[in-house]
């Protein structure tokens, strides 16, 4: 399987090239928690707009955002849809930061398991930020991740979110610049309509 899963890598990043994700506006990461939370279930676009709301007001911020009126927070993200439970998202994960005592710290110390007792945040959002605001070694599994597998004949459609995860960090080096890229490529082939590898 190793073999076939670095081939793949190859060949997505000679097709599309070097990603270097998160897409992100700013340089703090907590900009990455939020876009992790506000992209559940809207496109990029979208999330784009809340976030621009969003730094444009100087709240990407988990002391202000967890202290101002949700009223407020959910104007700011109305873009994202779902605006009302993603802002008790956001302020519920802005307060579980702050138990931390600082971002850095949170940055450091969080787990995967204290991440996802908290409401709203799923295997896939617990691993983004994982991944790329934490830069801790685990591997992002999407629509995209699961489509492109089973397209390429290296996945059934029956196994659970952490069974294709596992595919992945037992099939690739254990490195967080390959996991981010990996997954990058993976997600602009499943949103390029031209694709060739899935087809």
């Amino acid at each position: 399987m190793i073999d076939l899963i670095m081939k793949l890598y190859n060949e997505l990043l000679e097709k599309h090239g070097k990603q270097n994700w998160w897409p992100v506006m700013t340089d703090n990461k907590f900009e990455i928690c939020i876009g992790a939370i506000l992209t559940q279930n809207t496109s990029w676009r979208n999330v784009e707009m809340a976030l621009a709301n969003m730094i444009k007001a100087r709240t990407i911020n988990p002391s202000k955002i967890a202290s101002m009126p949700t009223k407020r927070l959910e104007k700011m993200i109305r873009p994202s849809g779902f605006f009302r439970q993603k802002a008790k998202r956001l302020k519920e994960f802005s307060k579980f930061v702050l138990s931390y005592g600082s971002f850095n710290k949170f940055l450091k110390n969080t787990t995967r398991e204290d991440l996802l007792s908290v409401k709203g945040i799923g295997k896939e959002t617990a691993d983004s930020i994982l991944l790329y605001a934490c830069g801790k070694p685990f591997f992002v599994v999407d629509s995209y991740t699961r489509r492109l597998l089973s397209r390429n004949n290296m996945l059934d459609g029956k196994k659970e979110y952490d069974e294709i995860r596992e595919i992945f960090e037992s099939n690739i080096p254990r490195n967080i610049k390959l996991y981010k890229e990996f997954h990058a490529l993976i997600v602009v082939n499943g949103k390029n309509k031209n694709r060739t590898l899935t087809d």
